[in-house]
């Protein structure tokens, strides 16, 4: 028609589908400037142009559909300006959690990468300085089973989530040295995962600076045993006085891969 898109042109000038502008016709955002009664054929007009030049900027900078139509309907600089601004708000948050995202994601490559070279060297028992760490905990109901502990994990990551807690992508589990010397390697009491220091959070441990024994046990959880009486074996050569439970932190788990015998936790206590 004379001075009117039909909804492939505008589509192909646009560079939008012709199902988003079908959609936009049915929720009001942005209707055509006449429809054939006979074949229900949209046809736009030059003047709607512009009109929706705005709704797809809108649209880009991250405000919603239904935020784009209410804003249309007192489009005047005083509200585009205040409008702006809020989104501007939430971009620069937006911003700050995918920085925040984009460096536990960088801390756990570089976990991994180094978990390739434990893999040669995880027979070893060392004694390390560590320095203060922080972990955010959740309780292992009874009767401590495997499963318990990974409902426990659950817990703490949909937490974590719900709070938007600054946590690091990995998890680990507190194994009380009661519980180990009765040969009950796997009874853990409390899920945990790594947490950046933060204040007013319930459920944050304070790990302290100090002299730690550790030993890095590969393979399936349930063999974790070995690598225990490993430890404890050290430990009573060497005349080490274990004074706290057992932390041991995921390095390589089902986060990063299906195959358990490629599973890499590092087992830790402190010691006198």
């Amino acid at each position: 028609m004379k001075n009117l898109f039909s909804i492939g042109e505008l589509s192909k000038l646009q560079n939008i589908s012709r199902q988003t502008l079908i959609f936009y016709d049915k929720i009001g955002l942005f209707r055509p400037a006449y429809t054939d009664p006979d074949n229900g054929y949209r046809y736009y007009s030059s003047s709607q142009l512009d009109y929706l030049d705005t709704i797809c900027i809108m649209k880009r900078i991250g405000f919603s559909l239904n935020e784009i139509k209410a804003h249309m309907k007192s489009f005047r600089i005083e509200n585009s300006i205040a409008a702006l601004r809020k989104q501007l708000s939430t971009i620069n948050h937006q911003i700050e959690e995918l920085q925040m995202i984009k460096n536990r994601v960088e801390h756990r490559c570089l976990q991994l990468e180094h978990s390739i070279s434990i893999r040669d060297c995880s027979d070893i028992v060392s004694i390390e300085e560590v320095s203060p760490q922080y972990i955010l905990l959740q309780k292992v109901t009874e009767p401590y089973t495997l499963e318990m502990l990974s409902i426990a994990t659950k817990e703490c990551f949909v937490r974590s989530s719900k709070e938007q807690l600054p946590i690091f992508f990995q998890s680990g589990a507190i194994v009380p040295y009661e519980r180990i010397l009765r040969g009950r390697y796997t009874e853990a009491s409390f899920a945990f995962l790594s947490i950046e220091k933060s204040d007013n959070i319930d459920g944050v441990l304070e790990l302290p600076k100090g002299r730690c024994v550790f030993t890095y046990h590969t393979g399936d959880y349930l063999s974790i045993g070995r690598s225990y009486e490993r430890i404890l074996e050290y430990c009573r050569i060497h005349h080490f006085n274990i004074v706290s439970d057992s932390y041991e932190f995921a390095i390589n788990d089902y986060l990063s891969t299906a195959d358990e015998s490629e599973y890499i936790t590092k087992i830790l206590f402190y010691i006198a």
